[in-house]
């Protein structure tokens, strides 16, 4: 019973497919590892409660002879996501307190699966950052090295499935925040292309470029999460894509066609970006993912070397896009109908200066006021509309490359994880960290972050792939035959 937090998701739904361990004792193992790592950072709320009600309802339907693959494994969310269950902040004293009437899509279709929820995790505020140091509760700690950043948004996800304090966990991708941070603790993430999961009850930063995804310890579990997560919510939420839900799991570990089992992956072309392979990079990552790509060739892999001439310009692009989003999805916290609202004011105009003054962290600010700069009159046509259109070029160059290749390998960020605080005084060196990982998200397509080696003091390196929209279950597959070959996935920090 105490190695349960060694398991994978897999592996723990095929305990208790067997009735070898129930939900309640599984899910009480991870509430007591949760308040055992409380200095972590990971966990912003709990609720044993409602955790071991959930579990005892999936006991009881797999007493009934019920089997899916998710039933009475636990996991936990992001503290973006609402839930009736637990208070949702969005890592933001604005949020406070909040409890909603309702769970999100996301919640909802995983607890419909059969999933227990643990509690709500640490993120950075209304998920603007890149080393969770941003959240109003504190920072998220990486468990490969406590004085190091987890990575951000979704580090508080990052660093519970790291340090198997949950088995798998929600995460959210607007420039990069399930991609970086899984690299960051060497976990398994993915982004599904935008509109594959509902942003129904995902507090909005930018809307179009926030995406759902799972994060977890292998591409297979992955799979599984991804397969309940996704699908159409059209009534509820404009963006979402009228496309069916897919099972990522079907022919996860078969060869391609025309491949053998000793070469799975024979025929894949992955192509490798010169502008992602450059000296931005630091040398111990470039190490790592040469030794993961020798690996990808030894699997039957062709290397291709392809270019994206405008992967630099993807940072002023995004950072111009993503803060006038915000600024229009934040006006609502005023401290009239929501948020946070001050105890002492003059007059309407003071109390919203003091209201958002006070509830609103200095990212969050900052992103606000640039937001509304470039939305302003006058500023709009020469700032917002000229990123507009360098997104649709950064887009179409994608297109262009996967006319050559099938998957795109890259790094995911151009270092290993930094010091907590490190990037504080300088929120351009925390922006051009998301060098890597902003060109798919202004374009919309689904990438990952697979776990390939370590890098400097001993931390975590990722590789990210890359596929054309809608190819979520050709990324996956290619990450799990990478990791039916190597062990990285599997390696835990010290002490976890």
């Amino acid at each position: 019973m105490n190695d349960l937090h060694q398991l994978d998701v897999t592996a723990l739904a095929a305990r208790l497919a067997a009735r070898e361990v129930s939900s309640v004792e599984v899910t009480q193992h991870f509430l007591a590892r949760a308040r055992a790592h409380a200095h972590l950072g990971a966990y912003l709320a709990l609720n044993e409660d409602a955790s071991l009600a959930q579990a005892r309802a999936a006991d009881a339907r797999l007493a009934a002879g019920e089997r899916s693959p998710l039933l009475g494994v636990p996991l936990a969310h992001k503290d973006i996501f609402v839930t009736t269950d637990f208070p949702t902040t969005a890592g933001s004293k604005m949020l406070e307190g909040y409890r909603s009437p309702f769970d999100a899509t996301v919640v909802r279709q995983l607890a419909d699966a059969g999933m227990v929820t643990l509690g709500k995790l640490n993120c950075d505020e209304f998920a603007m950052g890149s080393g969770n140091d941003n959240s109003a509760y504190g920072p998220a700690r990486n468990p490969w090295d406590t004085e190091r950043v987890p990575g951000g948004s979704s580090g508080g996800s990052a660093a519970a499935v790291a340090a198997g304090l949950a088995p798998a966990a929600t995460g959210t991708d607007t420039g990069g925040s399930i991609r970086q941070p899984a690299s960051f603790t060497g976990i398994t993430g993915i982004k599904p292309t935008y509109g594959r999961c509902s942003r129904y009850g995902m507090v909005a930063y930018a809307s179009s470029l926030d995406q759902a995804g799972p994060m977890a310890r292998s591409a297979r579990d992955c799979a599984l999460l991804l397969s309940a997560m996704a699908g159409p919510d059209l009534d509820r939420d404009s963006t979402s894509l009228d496309r069916p839900a897919e099972d990522y799991t079907a022919g996860l570990g078969q060869p391609l066609a025309g491949a053998t089992a000793a070469q799975p992956l024979k025929g894949l072309r992955i192509g490798l970006p010169k502008e992602f392979f450059g000296d931005g990079c630091a040398p111990d990552v470039l190490a790592a993912l040469r030794a993961a790509l020798a690996e990808y060739e030894k699997l039957g892999a062709t290397l291709v070397d392809i270019s994206l001439p405008r992967t630099e310009l993807s940072i002023p692009a995004y950072y111009i896009i993503a803060p006038a989003e915000a600024s229009s999805n934040l006006s609502r916290f005023d401290g009239v109908k929501f948020g946070h609202r001050a105890k002492d004011y003059a007059d309407l105009a003071d109390m919203y200066k003091k209201s958002r003054s006070e509830g609103f962290g200095r990212e969050v600010q900052r992103r606000i006021l640039i937001g509304t700069y470039v939305l302003s009159h006058g500023y709009y046509d020469a700032y917002y509309i000229k990123a507009q259109q360098i997104r649709r070029l950064i887009a179409q160059d994608f297109q262009a490359a996967f006319q050559q290749c099938d998957v795109i390998a890259g790094p995911v960020a151009p270092s290993v994880a930094w010091k907590i605080g490190e990037k504080n005084d300088d929120p351009v060196a925390a922006y051009l960290a998301d060098i890597y990982t902003l060109p798919a998200s202004l374009s919309g397509l689904p990438g990952m972050s697979v776990p390939v080696g370590l890098g400097a003091a001993g931390m975590p390196v990722g590789m990210q792939l890359i596929g054309n929209y809608f190819q979520e279950a050709r990324l996956l597959g290619a990450a799990h035959h990478f990791q039916c070959a190597t062990d990285w996935h599997t390696r835990a920090p010290a002490g976890c």
